[in-house]
Parts: C-alpha cells; structure tokens; sequence
C-alpha cells in the first residue's frame, strides 16, 4: 500500500524492546482506560477495549493491572481526569508528524511536546495541519520462520476480506483492512496457520515523503523516538521513507 511510513515498522521493533522493560505499562493501561471510558468497560460490546486488552497482554500487562484501568475508565472516577488530545506538526524536512495523547494536564503537556519538536529540528502545527494525510485502517502483522509465499498470502489476505498486502521482507508481511473488518481479516489469517503477531486499528499516511540526507533522516528518527517516549504520547505516526541502505547506516 502506497504511504506504509518507514516509521511503522520501526515503531514496531521499538515497541517490542519496550515491552521487554516495561516500559508500555503505563500507556497500554491509559488505552484502556480510556477505551472503557468511551465505549464502557465489556470488550465483546466494545471493539476498542478488546484491541487494547489484546494488546496490553501481549505486552504482558498483568491482569490485575488490565482489570484496575477498565474499573477506571468504565466507573468514570479516576479516570475522568484525563483528555485525549491529538496534537499535528512537522519534523525535520517537512515529515508530517501527528500524535494521539492521553494526559491529566494538558498545559504540561503541550509545553513539552513543542519543546520536544523544537528541540529535534520541528514545529509543533496548528491542528487539522497534518491529520487529513492520514486514514484510518486495520493492520495485522504476519511474521515467519521460512520466506512467505506471497501470491499465497495476498490470495488468502483479499479471500478474507483485505484491502492489501505488504511483503516488508521474505519472512514479514503487513496486511491492510477496513477498520471494521480487522477481527475478521485476522481470524481468517489465523485459520489458514499464519502467524499473526499484533493487530490493532492505526493511522496510514495516503503520501509519503522521501528523506534521503542521512543527517536529516537522524534527526527525524531522533524526534520521532523522543515523542514516541514521553509518556502521555499514545500513539506516533508519520509519513517518511527513508531507504533501506540509508536506515542501515542510521540505525
């Protein structure tokens, strides 16, 4: 699919590295919370909650941990005291940059947030600056030992209901869905034995811009990982492609 960012899949690596240090307890629970908030605290009425619990479980968020966020959001208490925001920019080279945050103060936050994209070489935008270069859809990640048979993969992908497929590399492949088709499309995958290693509703850019100065593509990196680490920051998309040679050299 034209527009996968580079940042997705480096997003995705990250994501299992921080996972290992615990350091996504805090925001898979903030997910959740604010998931049971919205849509109340039952996962099989409420699609969002069940995606954030699946994901907080293969995070290894303990239980008690899951069922204390739902409590939270669901009774309206605790969790009433925080916002969702979505906050727009540019990084470094005109990167369209856009955040979805969970915080208890929103003037904290977006003091450090636009310090943060300062200080890596952005701006921090008006809002509806970025967010129209981005669409919703469902994604799952498929992962094996030996190298994929692509053509078999995109047949079963588009049998079960798929928008597209993108093969990252002989033993990795994205699969794009309408949002409301996400489940669906994932059973399917794992009824034909693919191994399917998360899937969640994210944010796809329809356009992506190239960066091919390594100086440059550090820095987007850079300012991207530091808003992807602060702590009310939810979720980070952008719309860079960087090569695979220049990633090598930077990462």
């Amino acid at each position: 699919m034209a527009g996968h960012s580079k940042w997705a899949n480096i997003k995705h690596r990250k994501a299992r590295v921080d996972a290992q240090k615990g350091k996504l307890f805090t925001k898979y629970a903030r997910e959740i919370m604010m998931a049971a908030r919205q849509g109340g605290g039952d996962p099989n009425a409420n699609f969002q909650l069940k995606l954030a619990i699946q994901k907080a479980r293969e995070a290894n968020l303990p239980n008690e941990n899951i069922q204390r966020a739902i409590q939270k959001g669901s009774g309206g208490t605790e969790g009433a005291n925080f916002e969702e925001l979505v906050y727009e920019g540019y990084g470094p080279g005109g990167v369209a940059v856009l955040l979805e945050l969970v915080t208890d103060n929103r003037n904290r936050t977006a003091g450090e947030i636009r310090h943060l994209f300062t200080k890596y070489g952005g701006n921090l935008g008006e809002s509806g600056c970025v967010a129209w270069m981005f669409a919703p859809k469902g994604l799952v990640r498929i992962e094996a030992a030996a190298p994929l048979d692509e053509e078999a993969l995109i047949l079963a992908a588009l049998e079960a209901g798929a928008l597209d497929v993108n093969l990252e590399d002989e033993t990795a492949a994205v699969v794009f869905t309408a949002p409301a088709d996400l489940e669906t499309v994932k059973a399917s995958l794992l009824g034909t034995n693919y191994q399917v290693v998360a899937a969640e509703v994210t944010l796809v850019p329809q356009n992506t811009v190239e960066v091919t100065d390594q100086e440059q593509a550090g820095k987007v990196l850079k300012l991207l990982e530091a808003l992807d680490d602060h702590d009310d920051v939810q979720g980070v998309y952008a719309n860079f492609e960087v090569d695979d040679a220049l990633m090598e050299q930077i990462v």
